[in-house]
């Protein structure tokens, strides 16, 4: 069996966040903490956004160094809206999330003295249903039926999914399956806090629609 590098770099992109994404009957949830950390180490923000809608009918969750995540989105909308006048039809879910794993693809493997490191959870809606895709820090895209937790909260967020997921679930009862996960995430990952931003995007489009803040338990 040879040694896989990549290995190492995915588990750098565990490292100060919770981010999930949830397939319902009638739309997709995607959610995510608040906490931004600088070396894993000192909260450096408390009110950090890691949800971004994309197009009236994309939106994603964002993972790793703020520079790199903040630049690709700026990229990734740019090319859709540009798709999107060339042809004058919206891009569909699977090109945008195939055009996002070839940015990062490229990005990771660029000569720089800083490693860009990056993860996107992306999900949306087209005339072929709803969509949930996980871009990983190597440019890797893996579509899924169900669910995804990244960061380095994400066994405990995917232990929640694996006990209270449904396949019949809808949107307005995975809103809180979502909040549930995270919530169990800050509750034991120093590297996610603070609070759940959630999104839904259903034939309505993309919409932002819970914001909580979630203080860990404090015993004395």
């Amino acid at each position: 069996m040879s040694y896989d590098q990549s290995e190492d770099l995915k588990q750098g992109i565990r490292k100060g966040t919770t981010t999930v994404g949830l397939v319902c009957t009638d739309g997709v949830v995607l959610a995510a903490d608040k906490r931004v950390t600088l070396g894993g180490m000192v909260v450096g923000h408390k009110k950090f956004d890691k949800v971004y809608k994309i197009t009236d009918n994309i939106a994603l969750t964002v993972a790793g160094s703020v520079s790199e995540v903040q630049l690709i989105i700026k990229l990734l909308q740019a090319e859709l809206k540009l798709k999107n006048i060339r042809t004058s039809q919206p891009p569909t879910v699977n090109e945008a999330a195939n055009l996002l794993s070839t940015i990062v693809y490229q990005n990771i493997r660029k000569f720089s003295p800083i490693i860009a490191i990056t993860g996107f959870v992306l999900g949306g809606v087209d005339g072929q249903g709803f969509h949930l895709f996980d871009v990983g820090i190597d440019g890797s895209l893996l579509k899924h039926e169900d669910y995804y937790a990244d960061g380095s909260g994400f066994m405990m967020a995917l232990g929640v999914f694996e006990t209270l997921y449904k396949k019949d679930l809808k949107v307005n009862e995975g809103i809180g399956l979502a909040v549930k996960a995270i919530n169990a995430a800050i509750q034991r990952d120093t590297g996610s806090g603070e609070g759940v931003d959630v999104w839904t995007i259903t034939k309505a489009g993309v919409q932002k629609v819970l914001t909580k803040q979630i203080e860990r338990k404090l015993e004395v």
